[in-house]
């Protein structure tokens, strides 16, 4: 009979608590032993558990990950009450979109009740399953009742996002349009058209920041609102007006902003033109908005526009707030989704929106121009970097409010787990750039009249990594940052062509150099007419602490300079390259990959030694495989025969390293083939994080797959054993690869000699 022990089927069954960096993986099912852990009788231990100790379901369960999304089915997008069944397309896809975005877990659940009572005791019951609940398509003015019931019966986040997910979307625009166009929010005039749900909650939240009550003017289908309707709930009667104004034409008269949650078409475009200078219009309706945008832009100049399509500049979409809204709350365990949560989304998103933004977001949405201003008051629904901006001002403002149960106290490891629920390992690159900022170092760009280095430039300079030198016409790279809207300021620009004295003194120190090569002085100040050898003697005279180049040459080319120019480290015959893997399991290290083609076995061994510095210089103990397509001898032929004896003599000359080889890939990386099969392997524990290839076309080939279908972001190449910090790019690298190996080059120049 099979025996359980009670640790092991609480181990099996605990969750990943909230602030560590490592997400939880998906449990074994394959073996007699694992299906007893998961259910009979392994299950009894954290049920028994559970009933001891009510807050350990969020220990032993799924529960702090899961939300539920809600809906009756009343006011479906703009399709209205058709009822539980036809909204649940709407419903799964909100689910997708939690799990996208912020990895949450989701199940959609429609429920067929429209009376506000029944729903509400269906919901409510629900509690024990879900660590979170969203409400969606729910009419007005019902949803206030059942939203406000709910969060004071239940103790668990939980927010009607039609009505909350707007609001807070639309005052991060607002907040921000505001502030481009000089205005103060407790002066500005406020028109809008719509009194459902998503309306009264925008209204409450500008409340909330500075609006004034006196100050708004509201319009329903029925006409304005004014204290002598009596066809509305208490909720939306709190915003009647005294004004004495009739019609949309007589309340748009000096208007500062409108505020579309209405119909398509309400909004006559010459009513734009009783606007106040630089009015606001933020024109919501789906999936045509209350004015055409092309129509409205076309009556004004000055104005500033969002609408809900995607089609258009300024997209007020809700997936900027809910899944990481959730995010937050859950991973401290919120009771509820409170004021002081939702006013931290706002201000996180509207602060984010003033960043610089990430190559992969311009790459999206095939625009180089994002900037904030005018036509980029909020972030693009594709940016990273939401998560780890809002969740964590979201969780904060749970923890200062006093409704977390689940206190977060390292904020740079939840940041790591926020990535790592996308499949983002960012933490070697993190401790990379962490040092960095704090000793940012001068790095030369040889090819800095190019779109990517600029941005790679700014951002670089903006988030303090390093002070970025530009080599290159400075027209030309003023031209490219303005039609880019990129800021430079602060990055020196260099036109080497108009540095006639400093070229000469550089073309002496290269000429002494090389002189006994076959140089003459004249071919020294020929060459120092090309970047690359500007830059190098940049680095090798002190004026620059590292260079990047490569961008737009193969990488021969662009190492020949540095090597005449810099050269290796002392001991160093012959440098060497690695590129690191980021995977969801940790970093990976291969190496040779780019310069040397087909070394030998002695020469493989230098590799070996410059790579286990190199990979303990990223904060890793080397656990290295020499790599063939033999497995100890299972197969002859000159190359396992170069891989065996390459890593005996490794051995002999690292007697601390932890090596082992020949063997095959899978083999290197499997703790359980080796153990199976190899368990005499010093590798077999826990198996290689650093793979050492016998020539660059199989070290090649197998990043580039990596690269491209392996789910695994690649950096590199690292240039390993040059004297002073060098690297060389892959040819037409991202702005994140720029980014990543300028950090690289940072800390390799504060660690001075012998660092990579």
């Amino acid at each position: 009979m099979l025996k359980i022990n009670k640790q092991d089927a609480l181990n099996y069954h605990s969750q990943e608590p909230a602030g560590k960096i490592e997400v939880i993986p998906t449990k074994p099912v394959s073996t007699q032993l694992d299906l007893a852990l998961a259910y009979s009788p392994g299950v009894a231990e954290p049920c028994k558990a559970i009933a001891e100790n009510p807050d350990d379901v969020y220990k032993y369960t799924a529960k702090g990950n899961l939300v539920a999304v809600i809906s009756n089915g009343t006011a479906v997008l703009g399709l209205g009450n058709i009822g539980p069944a036809a909204s649940k397309p709407v419903m799964e896809g909100k689910g997708v979109l939690f799990k996208k975005f912020a990895g949450i877990d989701c199940f959609d659940i429609e429920i067929d009740a429209t009376d506000p009572d029944e729903f509400i005791k269906i919901v409510k019951s629900l509690e024990p399953t879900f660590g979170g609940i969203n409400l969606e398509d729910i009419k007005a003015p019902e949803c206030f009742r059942i939203e406000t019931e709910l969060r004071d019966k239940m103790n668990i986040p939980l927010m009607h996002d039609d009505q909350h997910g707007t609001a807070i979307i639309t005052s991060a625009a607002l907040l921000n349009a505001l502030e481009i166009v000089g205005k103060k929010i407790d002066e500005v005039q406020l028109v809008v058209s719509g009194a459902g749900a998503a309306a009264v909650s925008c209204l409450r939240l500008y409340l909330a920041l500075g609006l004034k009550k006196e100050n708004i003017v509201v319009f329903d289908k029925d006409g304005l609102i004014h204290e002598r309707r009596t066809n509305l709930a208490p909720i939306q009667m709190q915003f009647a007006t005294t004004r004495a104004v009739n019609n949309l034409e007589e309340a748009l008269e000096g208007a500062d902003v409108f505020l579309g949650l209405s119909a398509a078409n309400v909004l006559p475009a010459g009513l734009l033109l009783k606007m106040a200078d630089n009015p606001i219009v933020f024109a919501l309706a789906n999936p045509d908005p209350e004015v055409s945008y092309q129509l409205a832009m076309a009556t004004r100049d000055d104005l500033i526009m969002a609408t809900g399509r995607s089609d258009h500049p300024n997209q007020v979409n809700n997936v900027l707030g809910f899944p990481y809204i959730f995010r937050g709350a859950l991973d401290v365990r919120a009771t509820e989704i409170n004021e002081a949560m939702k006013l931290a989304a706002v201000h996180a998103l509207a602060e984010l929106s003033k960043e610089p933004v990430p190559e992969m977001v311009n790459k999206a949405y095939g625009d180089n121009t994002l900037a904030f201003g005018r036509n980029y008051l909020i972030p693009k629904p594709l940016d990273p970097r939401l998560i780890t901006t809002v969740s964590p001002a979201v969780a904060k403002a749970a923890m200062e409010s006093g409704v977390a149960k689940a206190p977060i106290t390292d904020w740079t490891a939840y940041e790591d787990q926020l990535r790592a629920r996308l499949g983002v390992n960012q933490k070697l690159m993190n401790r990379m750039t962490s040092a960095a900022r704090a000793n940012p170092k001068r790095v030369v760009f040889a090819e800095a009249d190019n779109y990517k280095i600029l941005k790679a430039a700014q951002i670089l300079r903006d988030e303090g990594i390093c002070f970025p030198i530009l080599l290159g016409p400075q027209e030309k790279i003023e031209t490219i940052a303005r039609e880019n809207s990129l800021d430079l300021e602060g990055c020196e620009i260099i036109n080497i062509l108009k540095q006639d004295a400093k070229r000469d003194e550089y073309a002496a120190i290269l000429y002494g150099k090389r002189q006994r090569r076959g140089m003459t002085l004249y071919e020294g100040r020929r060459l120092m007419r090309e970047r690359n050898y500007f830059a190098a003697m940049m680095v090798e005279t002190g004026e620059a602490d590292a260079c990047i180049t490569g961008l737009t040459k193969d990488y021969g080319k662009s190492i020949i300079p540095s090597l005449q120019v810099v050269g290796t480290e002392d001991g160093v015959r012959r440098v060497a390259s690695m590129y690191i893997i980021q995977h969801k399991k940790g970093p990976y290290f291969f190496a040779d990959t780019t310069v040397n083609i087909n070394p030998t076995a002695e020469e493989m061994v230098e590799i070996i030694g410059l790579t286990a510095r190199a990979v303990r210089f990223f904060d890793t103990e080397p656990r290295i495989a020499v790599i063939s397509y033999s497995n100890f001898g299972s197969n002859a032929g000159p190359l396992p025969e170069k891989t065996r004896r390459a890593t005996e003599l490794a051995k002999a000359r690292f007697p601390d390293l932890l090596i082992d080889g020949e063997m095959q890939a899978n083999v290197a990386l499997s703790p359980q083939l080796l153990q199976e099969h190899y368990d005499f392997s010093p590798l077999a524990e826990k198996g290689a994080n650093t793979l050492i290839f016998p020539n660059v076309e199989s070290g090649n080939i197998a990043y580039k797959v990596l690269q491209e279908i392996g789910g695994a972001e690649v950096i590199g190449p690292v240039l390993m054993g040059m004297r002073k910090p060098v690297h060389i790019l892959q040819l037409g690298a991202s702005v994140r690869d720029i980014v990543n190996m300028a950090s690289i080059a940072v800390v390799d120049a504060q660690m001075g000699s012998k660092a990579l």
